[in-house]
């Protein structure tokens, strides 16, 4: 039995909303970051200073998202997040795919009643509530749920050999992971029509043109790694609060996202590394972050 099972349970038992309140989060967060266990789909690294590296492991499934490797993937991601070693995450797969969808082998035989009573796929959303900036490098095949798992994150860097999609259309049923909803957000409500209602795939130039991915880079992992230590040398408070600014930018409209950004910004006037960096900036010398 999985060790994350019990307190999975629990919050679906304590909430009958379609969603998990920020309480039951912040518990079941502190609960994964305080448990124990061996990998099984995912292996975890640090491969340079404040920086985590996941990468999905399951090669003969070509990285399928089943469940017991997206409740590894939330176990990683909340023990790195409530680590203050580490200040920037980087996911990724192989160079053949980043994932190639969710597991279908798991999902055929199951019912309305068990999906909808079990909450089915809901646990993938709480990657969304992880507060450090995580960086999907993907190469190879990202589709289906492998495209929410890269659109979930907050940069994606992609190989000239990325192919994405949301092909759940040929299935006999739709994105249940964030599909339809991120990519009309960002490519907005043409694109992602033609994209759901006939499961083309897509590449990383039209993903870059679209502004769902950053850029395409030949060394993508590296880069991701190299653009996660760079996020990692800077102020994790600042980091942080920046992440959030602009997430409120999905979720709000510009004069609540203007009000938003200011109050973080202020508040940001009160912590030590706002003072450490503008005094080293006025002294003319590198900053020492205290991160607080």
């Amino acid at each position: 039995m999985s060790l994350l099972r019990p307190t999975l349970v629990a919050l679906r038992a304590s909430s009958t909303s379609t969603s998990i309140p920020s309480s039951r989060l912040s518990v079941y967060f502190r609960h994964m970051a305080t448990v124990t266990s061996q990998y099984q789909n995912i292996l975890t690294s640090r491969p340079a200073d404040g920086v985590a590296l996941i990468t999905l492991n399951r090669p003969k499934a070509l990285n399928a998202l089943s469940s017991p490797l997206y409740e590894e993937l939330n176990h990683a991601l909340a023990s790195f997040d409530a680590d203050e070693g580490i200040r920037a995450m980087v996911i990724t797969g192989s160079e053949k795919a980043f994932a190639a969808g969710a597991d279908i082998k798991e999902m055929k035989d199951k019912d309305f009643s068990d999906a909808f009573k079990n909450r089915f796929l809901e646990n993938w959303a709480l990657l969304s509530q992880i507060r450090k900036p995580i960086i999907a490098a993907v190469s190879g095949y990202a589709l289906g749920g492998g495209c929410e798992l890269a659109m979930m994150c907050d940069i994606i860097l992609a190989s000239p050999t990325a192919v994405f999609g949301q092909p759940e259309i040929n299935l006999g049923v739709i994105p249940g992971g964030g599909g339809t909803q991120r990519i009309a957000r960002v490519a907005g409500k043409s694109i992602a029509m033609e994209l759901t209602l006939t499961g083309r795939n897509f590449t990383a130039a039209e993903a870059v043109s679209w502004g769902l991915v950053s850029r395409i880079s030949d060394k993508v992992l590296d880069d991701a790694l190299a653009m996660a230590t760079t996020i990692a040398s800077k102020s994790a408070i600042a980091v942080q609060a920046g992440k959030e600014a602009v997430n409120v930018a999905y979720e709000t409209s510009l004069t609540e996202g203007l009000r938003y950004e200011r109050r973080i910004f202020h508040g940001l006037f009160a912590t030590r590394d706002q003072k450490e960096g503008m005094a080293a900036f006025a002294e003319k010398r590198k900053a020492t972050w205290s991160h607080s």
